[in-house]
């Protein structure tokens, strides 16, 4: 009489990608909190140093070297007692209306904008905050995600908490693109007006504001329409 052995090979073939699978997500948890670790810890230098460069700008400068045409980067860091009220105003009008009510994420905008979603069919435009674009300016890219999105709003909380409105806004004005190669608010100011960001007028500021949403191929001469809604929400808002 033959004797049957059972062969546990299935049994152990689940069991070994069972531990691959818990590897994998042990080491994408590990990127996780080390990149959250490594962004809270800038947010902390942030405070008081002024960032050199951002993910922005470097993703730019990659960018330029698959680009036939010339790329000259204008970047020069200037506190905001140097960045004319008129454009701080213009560009809060312009991207996050409740910049001073909200804690980082503009939950009224959200529902908003999914509102607009679920009628249309489609994501009609965003709802991104300052801080939310600052967070993608320093540390992230431009490229359109579920992902980028997800990391934008976990790190909403650190950095209203780390820098303060104010610095956010500094910041803010100060890394963002303005131009082709044209990065914050001085060196936008003297690539589109020959001035400097503290002497720019209401008028000026408004068509500053308006490229915002897309700073190299929009011109300021052109916003007409656009900058006229930036002064009425800004006459709005007290400003």
């Amino acid at each position: 009489m033959r004797r049957v052995v059972a062969r546990p090979a299935a049994r152990s073939k689940k069991g070994g990608a069972g531990r691959v699978l818990g590897r994998v997500l042990l080491v994408l948890l590990a990127v996780i909190v080390g990149f959250h670790l490594v962004c809270a810890l800038g947010l902390m230098a942030l405070k008081w140093v002024n960032p050199w460069t951002t993910a922005v700008q470097s993703q730019r400068r990659v960018e330029s070297w698959f680009n036939p045409r010339p790329y000259h980067k204008q970047y020069r860091f200037v506190p905001l007692s140097e960045i004319s009220p008129n454009l701080q105003h213009a560009a809060i009008a312009a991207e996050d209306g409740r910049f001073y009510q909200h804690h980082g994420v503009d939950w009224n905008q959200v529902r908003i904008v999914i509102d607009e979603s679920i009628e249309s069919g489609e994501v009609p435009r965003g709802a991104s905050t300052i801080t939310q674009q600052l967070i993608k300016n320093l540390f992230l890219t431009t490229s359109r995600t579920g992902i980028r999105k997800a990391f934008e709003f976990s790190l909403v909380p650190f950095t209203e908490f780390i820098l303060g409105k104010d610095r956010i806004l500094e910041l803010y004005l100060n890394v963002i693109e303005w131009g082709p190669g044209v990065f914050g608010a001085d060196a936008a100011a003297h690539y589109h007006y020959k001035t400097t960001a503290l002497r720019v007028n209401r008028d000026q500021a408004a068509r500053l504001a308006a490229i915002l949403p897309g700073p190299r191929t929009r011109k300021p001469a052109r916003m007409n329409e656009y900058s006229a809604a930036i002064l009425t929400r800004m006459k709005q808002l007290g400003w």
